[in-house]
Parts: C-alpha cells; sequence; structure tokens
C-alpha cells in the first residue's frame, strides 16, 4: 500500500522522475518543488483572457483556463485539461492530461496524474492523486495535524514517522471520494477504493474497499401548523 507501484501507473504520467529514488510513495511529495524548478519561464495570458498566470507556468494544448483561474507557479497543466472559473492554483502544482479543476478548488504543491478530477469546491494540499482519481464537491484533503510533530502511518500495526510535517493524502488510480468527505493527513486510499459521502476519514483504505457512513436518519410525520 505504500509503495509507488502499489497505487499509481506511472505511465499515466509524464512526470514520472518526480518518483525517482522513492520507497514510499508520499516520499514524492518533496520532490515536486525541485522538479518544477527546472520549469523554464512561460506567461500566456494572452491565450486566457480574464485568467491571472503567474511566471513559470507551461500549459499543454488544448487546455482551456477560464476567466476568474489564478495560477501562481511554477506549475505543469497538461493537455486538454478546464481550469474553470475561480480555480487557485498555488505553489508547485503538477497537473496531467485531460484533468479537471473546478471553482473554488485549490491546489498547492500537488501532482495529479492524467484523467484526475478536483471540480467543485475542493481543498488538495501536499496530495497526490491517481490516474482518474476523482473527488466529490466539497471534498477536503487535510495536510497538517493540529497538534506538532511529522505525519505518521500505520506500517505493521506501529507508528511510521513518514518525516513529513505537511503531508495530505495519496489517492490511488481510480480511488474516488464523495461529496464533503473530509480526508485527514495522510490518508492513503488504495486503487479503486472509494470514501462515501460525508465520511471523515483517517488512515488506510486498501484497494476495492468502500467505507461508509453508516449514520441512520430519522424520519418523522409533518405536524401541522399550530398543533
Amino acid at each position: 500500500m505504500f509503495k509507488v507501484a502499489d497505487l499509481f501507473d506511472l505511465a499515466q504520467t509524464e512526470h514520472a522522475a518526480v518518483f525517482e529514488g522513492c520507497t514510499y510513495a508520499w516520499e514524492a511529495l518533496k520532490n515536486i518543488e525541485p522538479y518544477l524548478a527546472k520549469v523554464t519561464k512561460q506567461n500566456p495570458p494572452k491565450r486566457f483572457p480574464g485568467a491571472t498566470i503567474g511566471d513559470k507556468v507551461i500549459i499543454g494544448e488544448g487546455t482551456v483556463v477560464e476567466p476568474g483561474a489564478l495560477i501562481k507557479g511554477p506549475a505543469i497543466i497538461g493537455k486538454n485539461c478546464q481550469i474553470r472559473h475561480n480555480a487557485y492554483l498555488r505553489e508547485n502544482v503538477i497537473i496531467g492530461d485531460n484533468c479537471t479543476v473546478g471553482n473554488a478548488s485549490e491546489l498547492k504543491n500537488a501532482l495529479l496524474f492524467n484523467g484526475a478530477q478536483v471540480p467543485h469546491f475542493n481543498y488538495i494540499g501536499d496530495s497526490i492523486l491517481g490516474h482518474k482519481a476523482h473527488l466529490g464537491a466539497g471534498v477536503k484533503i487535510s495536510n497538517i495535524k493540529l497538534l506538532a510533530g511529522n505525519i505518521q502511518v500505520e506500517m505493521d500495526g506501529k507508528p511510521f514517522d513518514t518525516g513529513l510535517r505537511k503531508f495530505g493524502a495519496l489517492l490511488g488510480d481510480h480511488a474516488e471520494a464523495g461529496c464533503n468527505a473530509v480526508l485527514n493527513p495522510g490518508s492513503i486510499l488504495g486503487r479503486n477504493a472509494i470514501v462515501y459521502p460525508n465520511v471523515f476519514w483517517r488512515g488506510i483504505l486498501a484497494a476495492n474497499m468502500i467505507a461508509k457512513n453508516k449514520a441512520e436518519i430519522e424520519v418523522v410525520a409533518r405536524r401541522p401548523k399550530g398543533s
């Protein structure tokens, strides 16, 4: 569950070099910034009127950046993507081909494999989303603990220090989180795993597993006014 090959198909990104030398997949998070430091300066504001695009931003052919989007850079955005109105791409963002970043979605130090979707009101900080991973509306990935210390994951039944103060989540290929779910720091979802809407998730969810919220809903009769 922790190795790169356990979660991601590196053929579905042009940036596999980010994972070079990584024993555990989360170690790639430290490589995003130096990888992007090699980006040559490119500022294409005339292609996207109404959008704000900083230096060191590369945008692939066929990608649309709608008015109101802000891309600070450095960033690499692949081909045929949609960067929608009010999307906010902060520092050190890598986005693959055929991805969607939607209204009021914010990304920071993040890598999205080809086909990943973060279309509505999402926060993705210090995280990696695999091929065709998807976040429902309002999903938030928390990337830092309230208490001091590095993020830990459970390995062989014991806490394991990732060495990262900021680490949001790893979503394997085709993993999904439903509307308004929260993924706590250090969450790892295996390939094809699903977190249902409104679930407050912490820890490891194995491949092909579903995390459900079993909270019961009470249904009562509606009383007439004045009764």
